[in-house]
C-alpha cells in the first residue's frame, strides 16, 4: 500500500505539469502515448488503494465562489497548548512515558471529516469554539485525499501551510512592493478563508495532519504512533516526529534545530505528546489547555552589538525601507549584521539611532530582527532626499504607521519593470540581470537611464 501511494503521489505533479503546459501554454512535454500511459497507471492505482486526492487529473475540479464562508461549531472544543522554552521542563513533563515529539506547524489549524470514504466537510479552527466551513477550499489543498478507503466516520485535524518556496515564488510575482505578503501564515490564512475556491488552488496549500479526532473500529493498540501511521497509509501527510523517551528528548529537540534553518514548512515550535492514549486522555484538561501535549518554542538567542547606520532603501511603490546596519554577531550558527526595521513608527519605538548599543535575535530561528535597544538615543537623520534619485520625500502615516516615501513619480526605482523589461529573454535577452540584480543597481545609483546598464563597468562591474 505504501509504495501505491508514493507513486500516486509522484505521477499527480508530472501529469499536471503536462497538462497545464499542453493545455494552458500550447506546448508539449511529453506524448499523447506516454501522458495516457501514466494517466491510467494513476487511475489504476486509485482503484486499487480506494484513494483519491485532490489534485489528481483523474479528477475534474470546479471552484465553488461564496458570498461568505457559513459559522459551525466545533463538535469538541480546540484549545491551546501549554507551552515552555526549557527542554528540563519538556524531561520532567514527560517522566517515564513514551512521546511522540513533532513540528508545530505555522499556518491554519483545519478540521476534516469524512464520510463513507468521502471528504464531506472541513473547519477552520476559528476561536477554537467556533469555525468557518472552508470544504470547497479544502477540496483545493494540493495533498488532501478526497477518497479514501476507510468508510467509517474519520474526524482528524491538521495544520493547512504553505511553503517558503512557493510563498516567495507569489510573492516574487507581485510588483507592489506594499502588496507583498509579509509571512507564509498570513498568506495561507487568508488562502484557506477565500470566497472564491480557484484563488485558493492556486496557493499550493498543504495540509499536515497531527491529530486523529475519532475513527470507530479501528484498534490502534493505544498508540498515538499507530494511527499517525494509519493516517499516512490513507494517503495523508502527517507531522514529522519522532518516538522519545527522557533520555533520548534532548538529542531529539537538537536534530529539529539543526533542520529548522532549511526546512521549507514555516515551523514556530514542537510538540511533544504521549504515545499511550488512554493515559493521555485519563489526565482531562484545564480550562485552557489539554494536558497530553504540551509545546516547545525555541529560546531565542540574543546577541548584544552596536548599530552603524540605518540604510535606506527605495521601493518600486516610492517606499523607501529602513534596514539597520549593525557590527557582524554570530546567530544560531550563522554571521548575521543587517536586519529590516520595516518603517519609522518601529524606529521611534526603539528609539533607534546610530551608534546605540543594541540587541538583535532570529525569530523562529531564521529572520534577524531587533530585540531592544539599549541606549535609546533616539531617531535621527531621516533621508529628506530619495537615496536613488534625489527627489523629495515625505513621511506619510497609514493606519497609525509612519513610513517614508519617495514623491518624485520619475524617481528610477518606479520604473524597475520597465528596466526589467528590456533586459529580458523577448527584449535584449541579456543573461544575469534579475528584477532583484536590478533593483540593487538602482537603489545604488548605477542605473538611472537604460544607457546605463551598458556601462556598469564605470562601477567596478564586468563589461
Amino acid at each position: 500500500m505504501d509504495d501505491k501511494i508514493k507513486r500516486m503521489k509522484e505521477l499527480i505533479p508530472i501529469l499536471s505539469e503536462a497538462a497545464k503546459a499542453y493545455y494552458q501554454e500550447s506546448r508539449e512535454i511529453m506524448s499523447n502515448f506516454e501522458y495516457d500511459r501514466l494517466y491510467d497507471e494513476l487511475l489504476k492505482l486509485e482503484q486499487e488503494t480506494g484513494t483519491v486526492f485532490a489534485g489528481s487529473p483523474t479528477q475534474k475540479v470546479g471552484y465553488e465562489v461564496l458570498s461568505e464562508l457559513p459559522k459551525e461549531r466545533h463538535e469538541r472544543p480546540m484549545l491551546s497548548l501549554n507551552k515552555t522554552k526549557s527542554v528540563d521542563e519538556l524531561r520532567e513533563w514527560l517522566g517515564g512515558q513514551t512521546g511522540l515529539l513533532s513540528w508545530k506547524m505555522d499556518g491554519l489549524t483545519v478540521v476534516l471529516t469524512y464520510e463513507d470514504g468521502v471528504l464531506a466537510k472541513a473547519v477552520t479552527r476559528g476561536n477554537g469554539e467556533i469555525g468557518e466551513v472552508i470544504t470547497p477550499n479544502a477540496r483545493t489543498f494540493i495533498n488532501i485525499p478526497t477518497t479514501i478507503p476507510y468508510k467509517g466516520q474519520l474526524i482528524l485535524r491538521g495544520e493547512a501551510v504553505i511553503s517558503y518556496s512557493d510563498f516567495e515564488k507569489l510573492n516574487d510575482s507581485i510588483a507592489d512592493v506594499d502588496a507583498k505578503y509579509k509571512n507564509p501564515r498570513n498568506l495561507c490564512s487568508g488562502s484557506v478563508r477565500q470566497l472564491n475556491s480557484g484563488i485558493t488552488a492556486s496557493r499550493n496549500v498543504q495540509f499536515m495532519a497531527f491529530a486523529l479526532v475519532r475513527a470507530d473500529g479501528v484498534d490502534f493498540k493505544n498508540s498515538r504512533k499507530e494511527q499517525f501511521l494509519w493516517l499516512s497509509r490513507l494517503g495523508f501527510e502527517t507531522v514529522e516526529f519522532v518516538e522519545v523517551t527522557a533520555e533520548t528528548l534532548s538529542g531529539a529537540v537538537h536534530g529539529f534545530a539543526e533542520k529548522i534553518e532549511h526546512y521549507d514548512i514555516p515551523s514556530d515550535g514542537l510538540v511533544l505528546l504521549y504515545d499511550d492514549i488512554a493515559y493521555g486522555q485519563s489526565l482531562g484538561r484545564t480550562a485552557k489547555f489539554p494536558r497530553d501535549s504540551i509545546a516547545f518554542k525555541w529560546a531565542d538567542e540574543i546577541q548584544e552589538t552596536t548599530l552603524s547606520y540605518i540604510e535606506w532603501s527605495a521601493s518600486r511603490t516610492g517606499l523607501i525601507n529602513p534596514v539597520a546596519v549593525f557590527e557582524p554577531v554570530e546567530l544560531e550558527g550563522t554571521t548575521v549584521s543587517r536586519a529590516s526595521v520595516h518603517n519609522i513608527s518601529i524606529m521611534e519605538g526603539l528609539e533607534l539611532g546610530a551608534g546605540d548599543r543594541i540587541t538583535v535575535y532570529k525569530a523562529n530561528m531564521i529572520i534577524p530582527q531587533i530585540a531592544d535597544d539599549l541606549t535609546r538615543s533616539g531617531v535621527r537623520d531621516i533621508p529628506k532626499i530619495c537615496p536613488v534619485c534625489g527627489g523629495k520625500t515625505e513621511i506619510r502615516s497609514l493606519n497609525d504607521v509612519k513610513s517614508l516615501y519617495c514623491t518624485n513619480p520619475e524617481c528610477q526605482a518606479k520604473k524597475i519593470k520597465s528596466f526589467d523589461l528590456f533586459v529580458s529573454r523577448d527584449a535584449l535577452n541579456i543573461d544575469g540581470l534579475s528584477e532583484m540584480t536590478l533593483e540593487k543597481f538602482i537603489a545604488a545609483g548605477f542605473i538611472h537611464e537604460f544607457d546605463d546598464i551598458f556601462h556598469l563597468d564605470r562601477h567596478g562591474m564586468p563589461s
